[in-house]
């Protein structure tokens, strides 16, 4: 196989270069990592002439460019013989179906709460649309881990792409304190706790890096 690199942004806000991170260490997969500072002059310069969309991330597999998080995740599920899925074709269509729902949606929840992982303590207006979007984030991760526990601890029992997709989630829930059920808050304890994710933020704490709507406490 050819070699991998991923390209992605700062590991403390780029919450779309975390989900093809996570799901390319949990599949072991070997992997070269190149990091760019958002909003930072050679992001401008260098990520355009690596990337076709002009954003991370951004996987480099020989000749072949994937620069969408859920496309790279499909390609690295594929290159790992389909471990990114569960193999059984129901539960992999209900994988399929919770992974694309996050992909498109919980836009109240982006506006009001953006990742910033280094944040704790941090507080928001509790919005209808925030609070729709969270009962629907609850009764995902409810319903899988009542349905799936057996499994597994992950949201279809082994890890998949659809807990990758939620990761950068569980870190907002995690900064801003939002509430959670019972099965959920324990799906958000085991993926805090899970060792690849618990890396990353280790290294976004370490990073330096702020940007411009931190600097104006945006978000607090």
């Amino acid at each position: 196989m050819s070699a991998l690199t991923l390209v992605i942004g700062t590991r403390n806000y780029s919450s779309w270069s975390l989900r093809p991170w996570l799901l390319l260490r949990h599949l072991g997969l070997p992997f070269e990592e190149r990091l760019f500072e958002l909003d930072s002059a050679e992001f401008a310069s260098e990520v355009p002439k690596l990337s076709p969309s002009g954003r991370v991330p951004v996987l480099l597999h020989g000749g072949l460019r994937i620069w969408e998080s859920l496309a790279i995740c499909e390609h690295a599920s594929e290159l790992a013989g389909g471990r990114g899925w569960p193999q059984d074709a129901a539960l992999r269509a209900q994988a399929r179906a919770v992974a694309t729902e996050m992909h498109a949606g919980f836009a109240a929840l982006r506006a009001a709460c953006p990742m910033n992982v280094r944040a704790t303590g941090r507080r928001v207006a509790m919005t209808p649309p925030l609070q729709q979007d969270l009962r629907r984030i609850d009764a995902i991760w409810s319903s899988c881990r009542r349905d799936h526990g057996e499994r597994g601890p992950f949201l279809f029992g082994g890890f998949s792409v659809a807990d990758a997709m939620f990761a950068p989630v569980v870190l907002r829930i995690r900064s801003y304190g939002l509430p959670l059920s019972g099965l959920a808050g324990h799906y958000r304890d085991h993926m805090l706790a899970d060792a690849h994710l618990s890396e990353w933020i280790r290294a976004a704490e370490l990073e330096t890096r702020v940007l411009p709507h931190e600097e104006a406490g945006a978000g607090a």
